[in-house]
């Protein structure tokens, strides 16, 4: 049976790739005015300057957006990621539960000894939480079995 077709995980920036984009077009063109400015001119003068601030400006301005959009695109991959995990796990869950007709094919979730076994096992041997769930009786009081 082939594997279900998944919907893709929302990706954001479209908008901010757009002023990735533009960031990085003027920016070019900037460079490209101080080039030309350094070589055709034979002495500093503002628009050597304001060309070299517009370049570095629009640089630095595209450089931040893109980490921002390449940020955004990786906590969305991460998002679906756990969204996917978080449903997979309901999915065994519940799964596992509608074939809990026999005793031992669902596995407990561990839980924490309550106070007074706490206190009576302090000075002796440590039990992990498995093997207190095979004494038969749940620890929370509820019997799922009805």
């Amino acid at each position: 049976m082939a594997e279900p077709v998944r919907p893709m995980p929302h990706r954001p920036g479209a908008v901010s790739l757009f002023f990735v984009a533009k960031g990085a077009v003027f920016a070019l063109a900037f460079w490209i005015w101080l080039l030309v400015l350094v070589l055709t001119g034979d002495e500093a003068t503002g628009a050597h300057v304001l060309a070299a601030t517009g370049a570095i400006t629009t640089t630095l301005v595209a450089v931040v957006l893109g980490a921002r959009l390449a940020l955004q695109r990786s906590a969305a991959d991460r998002h679906a990621e756990l969204k996917r995990l978080l449903v997979d796990i309901s999915w065994n869950a519940f799964a596992a539960a509608g074939n809990a007709e026999t005793s031992g094919t669902v596995v407990p979730f561990p839980t924490s000894p309550a106070e007074d076994e706490r206190s009576s096992r302090r000075g002796g041997e440590r039990v992990s939480a498995f093997d207190r769930g095979h004494s038969g009786e749940r620890p929370t009081g509820r019997d799922r079995r009805h």
